[in-house]
């Protein structure tokens, strides 16, 4: 299983290749999985604010990046 910081780091790997910023301040929520699954991280960049978002999901057993998105304003 994976950290958070690790999560993060996987994250702002991906935002990189795919030339989206990648900032703080950052909202990271690690859900359970069903059954006692290892679940997910959510992660998203400048939350509860209005601008430039980018969002991913990982898994937390593997790291795999399940999904992605970026608001650019």
């Amino acid at each position: 299983m994976i950290n958070e910081t690790t999560a993060i780091e996987i994250a702002r790997r991906r935002a990189a290749e795919r030339g989206w910023p990648f900032g703080d301040p950052l909202a990271v929520t690690h859900r359970r999985g069903w059954g006692g699954g290892q679940g997910r991280y959510e992660i998203e960049t400048n939350p509860g604010m209005r601008g430039t978002k980018t969002r991913f999901t990982i898994d937390a057993e593997t790291g795999e990046v399940l999904q992605e998105g970026h608001i650019p304003r």
